[in-house]
């Protein structure tokens, strides 16, 4: 925790460093990573193109899901981590057009399925808001710090429900909550995003969810040995070193290529430029000058 909160002040000192090209294209890794992690196969190239409007061939599921993530995140800084409405709206935005109860919590039944059938069944429907006001309570009155209260969040809300009152001396029999019909785990990882993001603004441009799916078979093992020992400090060390690697990866990055050198500029243009550059010292240049020097005739063509 110590070296996390040295690194939040790194960035948060440098922050102004990190050009809106690199914030995008974290966000698209933040997209692709917990999208990824529920089995949409779109790569970041792919997404990128649907926000850029272009035309995708892929399912209209996995389209429907890419663009309803974006608009989730892009409204970070509206969303109240504390407001159980709030959790609600969003799950009604990051399911639209993909769950009929969207925004709602589930009215069925639901299990988790194993190599030899139901391994976990979660408790009644019927129960399902009053675990979910029991939480949102816990988040409200705790005094932990953010991040490990988001990171005990994110398991209770996907997981069990125990741990927010052993924290308070209380046992009971562990159990999922697991309180909508899909997009539990979408949910929980950006919850936990905006948690830390009221802690501090930076990261509204890490991508936690991306380092997580690059190690989603560790995410899975903590997961079951917190599982096992009804006690979620193995989920909570992996998260933590998550979010280090996370920051430092950021810290670490550099644009690869400056902004002239950008690879979607075309051939014409950055011939341009390198007239331009060559000729710095000798001031203005006249568009017949520019002209001759591409080799273009045309006027039309050059503008």
């Amino acid at each position: 925790m110590a070296n996390i909160a040295e690194s939040v002040g790194h960035l948060q000192a440098s922050q102004s460093d990190m050009s809106l090209q690199l914030r995008r294209a974290n966000r698209i890794r933040t997209i692709h990573g917990s999208l990824a992690i529920e089995g949409n196969p779109l790569s970041e190239a792919q997404i990128t193109a649907i926000l850029d409007g272009k035309r995708v061939l892929a399912p209209e599921k996995d389209i429907r899901e890419v663009r309803n993530a974006m608009q989730v995140y892009e409204q970070l800084q509206e969303w109240q981590p504390q407001q159980q409405s709030d959790l609600l709206s969003a799950h009604g935005l990051l399911m639209k057009a993909l769950l009929p109860s969207a925004g709602q919590y589930r009215s069925g039944d639901v299990g988790v399925m194993g190599q030899s059938g139901v391994v976990h069944v979660a408790p009644p429907a019927s129960r399902v808001p009053t675990l979910m006001n029991d939480l949102f309570q816990w988040l409200q009155q705790t005094e932990l710090h953010p991040l490990v209260a988001s990171s005990i969040f994110h398991y209770e809300f996907i997981y069990r429900t125990y741990g927010m009152q052993q924290w308070h001396g209380c046992h009971r029999a562990a159990e999922f909550i697991h309180p909508f019909a899909d997009g539990n785990g979408r949910m929980g990882r950006f919850w936990q995003s905006l948690l830390l993001y009221q802690w501090s603004p930076v990261f509204q441009h890490l991508p936690i969810e991306s380092m997580v799916y690059s190690h989603q078979q560790d995410y899975y093992q903590a997961l079951n040995q917190s599982n096992e020992a009804t006690d979620s400090a193995a989920f909570l060390s992996f998260m933590l070193d998550t979010i280090l690697a996370t920051l430092q990866d950021v810290l670490d990055s550099k644009p690869q290529v400056p902004p002239q050198d950008n690879p979607q500029v075309t051939p014409q243009v950055k011939a341009l430029l390198g007239i331009l550059k060559k000729n710095a010292q000798k001031g203005a240049l006249s568009r017949s000058e520019l002209m001759e020097a591409l080799s273009l005739s045309d006027r039309k063509s050059f503008r």
